[in-house]
């Protein structure tokens, strides 16, 4: 199972590739199949074995997530969208557009609002499958902190008080309707101005996210000793006045001082526990003496945590002055 969980993750990352590129030819059962060296049927039966959709199903939606982007985006005609997304016809584009979002592109273009777009399925996880680290190379990268001055944003996100980390969270926030992680990440894909977005028109889960821990007496004790709520969500501008889910809150953060604990890239499969390790005990060393600061466990302070392994793991803890 394991290796069709990561086969099936290849036919993922090569949809997307041929997506971008507008490569039609390649967006075909039968070629993507072949890439496997399998038949049709079995491929079909298998891609929805692992992911729970019918492979024709994700491809249709996933196409119309990247064209939502441009409708959003850019300045291009919605007929050179739907055929650059591989739609026969306007009427065809529209009436998908339509039946995925509730709205047509032309409405959506005029108001944008959120909507819950299919964002990329990662069906080969090796920590979620409880594979572990290939080989358990440790990383030679050393731990950077430094403080910053976050100016004033909005944080738009989910939230639960007894969850125990990213996996736990998403676990329990399923048994909440309207609050699974396809969900919550299909409408914080949509939302445009995400002050973390590096992703561009990259209609994918995780472009511009973050965990977050809030510090909340009423919320879970941690092991960094202090009770907090866990949260998931995009930062957003200051004046951000858009549409917000009915299932998210959306609350004010005001400009205030952060110690920043940073690891660059690494390779997922190979570091990310033992990066994890060396971050952890980055922070309970720290040593404040020289400094103006020590870690702020006030109510309400947040904590944002980034997890891109191609770019960096990075802790922003919030501090107050002595």
């Amino acid at each position: 199972m394991y290796e069709w969980q990561k086969q099936i993750q290849q036919i993922v990352d090569e949809i997307d590739r041929c997506i971008q590129r507008h490569n039609d030819e390649a967006l075909t059962l039968r070629f993507l199949a072949r890439r496997l060296g399998y038949s049709e049927f079995y491929t079909t039966r298998k891609f929805k074995e692992i992911t729970g959709m019918q492979l024709r199903d994700y491809l249709r939606r996933r196409r119309l997530a990247f064209a939502l982007k441009d409708i959003r985006d850019s300045e291009k005609s919605i007929l050179t969208i739907a055929f650059d997304y591989g739609f026969s016809s306007h009427e065809a584009f529209t009436r998908s557009f339509r039946r995925a979002y509730g709205v047509s592109p032309s409405e959506y273009r005029e108001r944008p609002r959120p909507v819950v777009l299919r964002t990329k399925i990662n069906p080969f996880d090796r920590y979620f499958l409880g594979l572990g680290e290939i080989g358990m190379i440790k990383s030679t990268e050393d731990i950077k902190s430094y403080f910053v001055t976050i100016p004033a944003h909005k944080f738009l996100h989910v939230k639960n008080a007894e969850s125990n980390g990213y996996w736990d969270f998403w676990q329990k926030q399923s048994l909440i309707a309207g609050q699974d992680c396809d969900t919550i990440c299909g409408l914080l894909d949509s939302i445009q101005g995400k002050l973390d977005d590096e992703g561009g028109s990259e209609a994918n889960s995780g472009s511009g996210h973050v965990m977050a821990y809030i510090n909340d007496p009423q919320g879970r004790l941690c092991d960094w000793g202090f009770s907090r709520t866990e949260c998931y969500g995009v930062r957003l501008s200051d004046e951000y006045s858009g549409e917000v889910p009915e299932q998210m809150l959306l609350i004010d953060v005001p400009e205030a001082e952060y110690i920043v604990f940073e690891h660059g890239p690494f390779d997922y499969e190979q570091e990310n526990r033992s990066v994890e390790e060396k971050m952890e005990t980055a922070m309970a060393a720290f040593d404040f003496t020289n400094t103006e600061y020590i870690f702020d466990a006030a109510p309400d302070r947040i904590t944002y945590f980034y997890h891109y392994p191609e770019r960096f793991w990075k802790y922003v803890r919030p501090v107050k002055r002595k």
